[in-house]
């Protein structure tokens, strides 16, 4: 990235999409496709000529983490997964031991994949297991089971890979309160070091979506979707997994640092078909359509299709909305570094009410939710839109 005088600015990583799926979940609206006929050799190709070009733009001396999702990265064969991460790590510069994520399904990992992913470094892996209820899974479209789950992690502990998180979403159509407990204790049971935890939220353009248009869906009531967080942040703490941001729990010292750039609102790139970056004070997006965005690369060109310049305003939202979703809120020092205002001079009424509300602590060094604030964040969040 351009040299900036501001050490607040400089932590940059990066995410790599992969838009192949085998099947496409009812809930998904990530952008995917299937991967039957699609152009994966040229992909792969033209996913490293995009990252070529963006570091002959943006050089940047050492990247903070390294993240490869999807869509669903493991639908590679091990050659083109072989192709992708060593063109990676030979263009991004990316020190060894860093934390560095593939996303994988259960059930689609063999040891050939693996073993390629280790060679390059690849020490954590994420797998969307959602719920270990097999009628439920059918119901959203997954094609894994339960019993896929268990045999990838016996597979993943005689390969000696421990640093696994797993995916959970709740309040999903038909599930009871009982039916996630046995998830949750399942999930649990697994003794991983890092869980992901989202209720369900419908996207326009998904299945689900259209379904509950047309009345043939029925999901959890919002007084059992609250009961499932609550449950989940009790029986997260009784096992050590602490919360330290909204939706995400893990062991002391297993955080995930590429989620946590997200919150802390640090820069990144985005490479491949619809991923977003944001560098400097600019936003962008990639075409999303596999051609579209293949079409501007085979010209050496990229394949961006929107970008949106933040002012300073902008920025600030961000910072709040973002940092105010870490268990361990937003640091006024830091703030005040990045921005070169204080937190409590730009807020000091919003900050009193919120506080009078009891949904947020404003202690000298930070702010941070509180219990209550946690469940309302979204209402606590559009109190920090900024005046024009």
């Amino acid at each position: 990235m351009k040299e900036t005088t501001n050490p607040a600015e400089r932590k940059v990583s990066a995410y790599i999409h992969i838009p192949f799926c085998e099947h496409i979940c009812y809930y998904c609206d990530f952008n995917k496709v299937f991967l039957e006929g699609q152009p994966v050799d040229e992909y792969v190709e033209m996913l490293l000529k995009e990252m070529s070009l963006m570091m002959s733009e943006y050089p940047v001396s050492d990247l903070e983490t390294l993240y490869v999702g999807g869509g669903t990265p493991t639908s590679l064969s091990a050659k083109q997964l072989d192709r992708l991460l060593y063109g990676a790590r030979e263009i991004l510069s990316f020190q060894d031991g860093k934390e560095f994520t593939v996303e994988a399904n259960p059930g689609d990992l063999t040891q050939e994949k693996l073993q390629v992913m280790k060679n390059y470094g690849v020490n954590r892996l994420s797998m969307g297991v959602q719920t270990f209820d097999n009628r439920l899974l059918k119901k959203i479209g997954r094609k894994h089971t339960a019993e896929d789950v268990y045999q990838t992690m016996r597979f993943l502990e005689a390969e000696n890979f421990s640093n696994v998180s797993i995916d959970l979403i709740y309040a999903l159509p038909g599930q009871t309160l009982e039916g996630y407990r046995d998830t949750l204790e399942r999930a649990l049971a697994l003794d991983l070091p890092h869980y992901s935890l989202y209720s369900l939220i419908l996207e326009n353009k998904t299945m689900f979506m259209n379904w509950v248009r047309q009345g043939r869906l029925e999901l959890p009531d919002q007084e059992t979707e609250t009961r499932m967080f609550e449950e989940t942040i009790t029986a997260m703490e009784n096992h050590q997994r602490h919360q330290y941001e909204i939706s995400n729990f893990g062991l002391a010292g297993h955080e995930s640092k590429h989620n946590l750039m997200y919150w802390n609102n640090d820069h990144y790139f985005g490479f491949g078909a619809g991923a977003s970056g944001y560098l400097g004070n600019t936003r962008y997006r990639n075409k999303g359509p596999i051609q579209h965005y293949l079409r501007p690369l085979r010209e050496n060109a990229l394949p961006v299709l929107e970008k949106e310049s933040l002012s300073k305003k902008n920025q600030i939202e961000e910072e709040m909305f973002l940092g105010l979703r870490k268990k361990a809120g937003i640091s006024k020092q830091h703030f005040y570094d990045r921005y070169q205002q204080s937190i409590d001079s730009l807020y000091e009424k919003v900050l009193d009410e919120l506080v009078e509300e009891e949904l947020l602590i404003n202690e000298e060094n930070r702010i941070y939710l509180t219990q209550k604030g946690t469940f309302l964040g979204n209402n606590v969040f559009e109190r920090f839109l900024l005046e024009k």
